[in-house]
């Protein structure tokens, strides 16, 4: 629903008797302007003096039953009234001193704050300076930084996006949840100011929400950067940044270990678009120094005409390939999907600079809290906020967070493509983020613990874990990150029937695809993410049939721990 943009004051409660009365701001020094208005007030008792008569007319300013709080609400209701209170009570219509209404508007910025006793508690209703009435508040914080009194993330996943203000106007501490498809203006003047850019305001939900400014808000200032985008998913937020991002006849570099879905659209849908791609290993430096100089080449060996026309790029593209494009981009994970594999962001992030290409990654296995994407240098992170975001289970969501100039050019496309955030499923990730630290710190702890043991069991053969010394990019991992996350990736001593027994034998975690949710989660992927491929076929990706990757939800690590053992025994 949408709300006044400016916090209203309003002065102490008077009534007139005309019935074509506005509603303006009434004078303070007009007789019995000073009366407040109490829950346990007897209007009764006041008599004829105050009332004047019973044909009395009361308007209420627009928005005014949203600012008071519940028990005023409640309070006003039992004694009769349709809303609260009129804006202006006025027992003198006829006084000299009255002012009509545009002239009493125009005084409205000298108006002290009023508090308002419903007779349990008061609320004091300060007000700002004279602005356009708008849909929905948008505060300006210009200069105001959540560093200058939030010092570690805890604070800031909890607080950020809410405690400086929000969109909303509101005294809830929760942020309410705005559930419209458009937002109306006032007046056509009013419309056109915004579309010119001289007023801040919503116009339709594919295109923003109060609700979900508040989720942006809140991870941008996590990840320490100047934008944020939501969008209905973690892949939305990945595919619609590769399409705004990467121009036809673009090349993308990326790693041999990713999520399925990210290589599937890299693969099969990007080069009918003309965008190429060359994969490489996470930790394979010097391929992506290669493939960086070998393909810097003068834009002008393809056509305008050619670059316009989608339908016969791809051909072009195939002959021209010794020919091609300067790489565009580099996108892949840190930690990866399934084996946890980690790239050097801040080296990754120099070489590409180097070259003119830009570094997206998606850091959802790691979290904001885990590693600071942007601060190592890369241009852009990715998040599904399905996972540690949203950390219950209970919402699709995804983000993408940068420089304003990047997050724009996606915004746009993503205006154009949908995929809009639910106001709903925006709240939930507010929600959620307020105890991701909390959740976090156990998950690290408890992965640690269980890929330890793990690693010593002689029924598992190999662990992935980025916290293990044996891990191949434990080193880095150490340097770039603070903690390893909650995933932990292992191959049991046995075949694919064997695999599956031990995972059918845990009592604890769900079979289930996800992670990063308060409840643990095991999947085999080789059933889960690659049965549609044959045997040999998985192999290609590292797919083996005896790989587990559990997700290590809240529990208590000694259940985890004896529930992990006991499924081990029993194979």
């Amino acid at each position: 629903m949408a709300v006044s943009s400016c916090a209203r004051a309003f002065p102490s409660f008077e009534c007139r008797s005309d019935a074509d009365f506005s509603g303006g701001v009434p004078r303070h020094d007009v007789p019995n302007a000073g009366i407040r208005f109490s829950g346990k007030a007897n209007l009764q008792s006041r008599g004829s003096s105050f009332f004047g008569m019973y044909s009395l007319i009361l308007r209420f300013p627009p928005n005014f039953v949203r600012q008071l709080s519940v028990k005023a609400r409640r309070n006003c209701s039992n004694i009769g009234l349709a809303q609260v209170v009129a804006a202006s009570w006025s027992n003198n219509y006829a006084s000299p001193d009255f002012i009509p209404m545009a002239k009493a508007v125009d005084a409205t910025a000298a108006i002290a704050p009023l508090d308002i006793t419903t007779g349990h508690e008061e609320m004091a209703m300060v007000e700002n300076p004279p602005c356009a009435a708008r849909p929905v508040q948008i505060e300006d914080l210009t200069g105001v930084k959540y560093s200058s009194f939030l010092s570690y993330d805890g604070s800031i996943a909890i607080h950020a996006g809410e405690r400086l203000g929000r969109g909303i106007v509101t005294d809830a501490i929760t942020t309410p949840v705005v559930n419209t498809s458009a937002y109306f203006f006032n007046k056509t003047s009013d419309l056109i100011d915004f579309k010119e850019k001289r007023r801040a305001s919503f116009e339709y939900g594919r295109y923003g929400n109060p609700t979900t400014i508040v989720a942006e808000e809140k991870i941008s200032a996590l990840e320490g950067a100047e934008s944020t985008l939501l969008m209905a998913s973690g892949m939305c937020a990945s595919t619609v940044m590769l399409l705004a991002l990467v121009p036809a006849g673009g090349h993308i570099v990326t790693t041999t270990d990713c999520y399925r879905k990210t290589r599937i659209f890299i693969e099969t849908i990007l080069p009918k678009m003309g965008i190429t791609a060359t994969v490489i290993d996470p930790a394979d430096i010097g391929a992506l120094e290669s493939v960086l100089c070998q393909r810097k080449v003068s834009r002008l060996l393809i056509s305008s005409t050619v670059l316009n026309y989608m339908y016969i790029i791809t051909e072009h593209l195939q002959r021209l390939e010794p020919f091609s494009m300067q790489v565009t981009l580099f996108f892949t994970e840190s930690p990866t999907n399934p084996f946890l594999r980690c790239v050097d962001i801040e080296l990754v992030s120099k070489l590409c600079h180097e070259k003119g290409a830009l570094v997206c990654i998606d850091g959802t296995f790691a979290t904001p809290l885990n590693q600071k994407v942007l601060a190592l240098g890369a241009d852009l992170v990715v998040h599904s906020a399905t996972k540690y975001l949203g950390g219950h289970n209970d919402v699709l969501g995804g983000c993408i967070s940068g420089p304003d100039k990047l997050v724009s050019a996606v915004r746009n496309l993503h205006y154009i493509l949908g995929g809009a955030l639910n106001p709903n499923a925006a709240y939930l990730i507010i929600r959620g983020m307020k105890t991701l630290h909390l959740r976090v710190q156990q998950q690290n702890s408890t992965a640690q613990r269980i890929a330890e043991i793990l690693e010593a069991h002689p029924k598992v053969r190999c662990v992935y874990y980025p916290g293990l010394s044996s891990h191949p990019e434990h080193h880095l991992a150490k340097r770039q990150m603070t903690g390893f996350g909650g995933v932990v990736s292992f191959e049991v001593d046995g075949d694919l029937l064997t695999t599956a027994k031990f995972v059918d034998a845990l009592r604890i975690p769900y079979i289930a695809p996800s992670f990063g949710g308060c409840e643990s989660i095991v999947d085999q992927p080789a059933i889960m993410s690659y049965w549609d491929l044959s045997q040999s076929e998985r192999a290609k990706y590292g797919i083996m049939d005896n790989l587990v990757r559990f997700s290590f939800g809240v529990e208590d690590s000694e259940d985890l721990k004896a529930d992990i053992l006991q499924a081990l025994e029993s194979i």
